[in-house]
This record gives structure tokens, C-alpha cells and sequence, in this order.
């Protein structure tokens, strides 16, 4: 008879573990949520660039923001996330002189080595708006795990200059209407743990389409490769 007691207690207190292991189990899942923060260092390219223009020396981009995570499985690790972030961006070329002229932004093609240019490129600063599609196979004890995110990003560009240096002379132009102040394009962060490869593609023109040149629209696009860090 002590026997059946002593199996009636062992199973009691084991089921009593199982109860609080997985009540412990459900709560841990309850709030968790992964990579709210991000960091990234892009390589900046321009798409679809006129013939006569070509890009020189290392053109990159600096991207910070939170975004908030939003699973929407039971595991949790497939989610939405919705962030706000601020991005930084040179853009480094050569032949496309962008100067003033008669209170209009004008779009040339020049020869460098008539000018021995040392400096000619535009940046850009926009606060942008990413939303991801999130894939993972992250628990919340598991701090190093694959992960997919895909999605779109918008941004506003609410500062941008350009530097021309030579020796005939220098131009700088701050805040032109040139820029198309709407820029967005598709994401792409994929890796393991820490080290994640990142890709933006623009799907719309960095100038405006009133910007011409020799009459012809510049349809240049961003396009952005990199690595990505994410902080929980």
C-alpha cells in the first residue's frame, strides 16, 4: 500500500512540475519579441546611371532605427515589424556636374581632367519608415539563430547637398528641389546571429523627373548593400 502512495505522489508532484514548467514556458512566450533595435553600413550604388557617368571611390551608408516586433504565431517567430529609423548616405560620382543657373538646378556632363576634380558627390539624410515581414528560428533562450526579414521601406529626405571641388572652381548646394523628397524600395536582411546580409533596391528615381539631362530624365536609383546588426 506505501507503494501506491509513494507512485501517487511521484506522479502528483510530476504532473505539478509539468503544470509550472509549462506555465513558465507560456509566460516566457507571452512577451517575447526579437530585434527591436538595428544598425547598418551599406556600400551605395546608383542604378540606371546615364552612359556618360560612373561612380568613384567608396560611396556608403549609415542606418539606425527601432523597430517594433509584432509576432503573430504562436511560437513567435514569424512577425511584423513597423520601425522609424535615420539614415545617412554618400554617393561619390564622376562626369555629372549639378550646379545652379539662373535660380534652376542645371545637370551637365563634363570631362574631370579638364577640371583635375577632387570631389564630386551628393548625400542625402532621410528619416525613414521600414516594414518587414519577419522569419526566424529564434526561442526566447536562443540568442544566436537564422533569420529571414523581408519587406519595404519609405523614406523622406529632409537634407541633402552636393560638393563639386576642382581646380577651376567649387560648388556646393544645399537643399535643392532636385531630390525627390519621397524615396522608398524593397528590403532584404538575411544571416545567422550577429552577421546579417543586408539589401535596399530603390524603386524610384533619387532625382526628381524634372531633373534633365541633355533632356532626358535621370531615373539614377539607389541601390544598397551591406550588413546589418540587430539589438534585442
Amino acid at each position: 500500500m506505501k507503494g501506491y502512495v509513494f507512485i501517487l505522489l511521484a506522479l502528483i508532484g510530476m504532473f505539478g512540475f509539468s503544470q509550472n514548467d509549462k506555465a513558465e514556458k507560456t509566460e516566457l512566450y507571452k512577451n517575447y519579441r526579437e530585434d527591436q533595435f538595428y544598425a547598418s553600413v551599406t556600400y551605395n550604388l546608383l542604378n540606371e546611371k546615364p552612359s556618360a557617368v560612373s561612380q568613384s571611390g567608396f560611396s556608403s551608408g549609415f542606418h539606425l532605427g527601432f523597430i517594433r516586433d509584432m509576432p503573430i504565431n504562436q511560437r513567435r517567430n514569424v512577425a511584423i515589424g513597423l520601425g522609424l529609423g535615420i539614415s545617412a548616405n554618400t554617393y561619390n560620382q564622376k562626369s555629372l556636374l549639378i550646379q545652379e543657373a539662373n535660380n534652376d538646378i542645371v545637370f551637365n556632363i563634363i570631362d574631370e581632367d579638364d577640371y583635375n576634380v577632387s570631389k564630386n558627390k551628393f548625400n542625402t539624410y532621410l528619416i525613414e519608415v521600414p516594414l518587414e515581414i519577419r522569419w526566424r528560428t529564434s526561442t526566447p533562450t536562443e540568442y544566436d539563430f537564422w533569420r529571414i526579414y523581408t519587406g519595404f521601406k519609405v523614406g523622406y529626405v529632409f537634407y541633402n547637398v552636393t560638393k563639386f571641388e576642382s581646380e577651376v572652381g567649387n560648388v556646393k548646394l544645399s537643399n535643392n528641389d532636385s531630390f525627390n523628397k519621397l524615396q522608398y524600395g524593397l528590403t532584404l536582411s538575411a544571416g545567422y546571429g550577429t552577421w546579417n546580409f543586408h539589401v535596399y533596391y530603390g524603386l524610384n528615381p533619387i532625382f526628381e523627373s524634372n531633373s534633365k539631362l541633355n533632356d532626358e530624365s535621370i531615373n539614377m536609383k539607389a541601390l544598397k548593400i551591406g550588413l546589418m546588426f540587430y539589438i534585442l
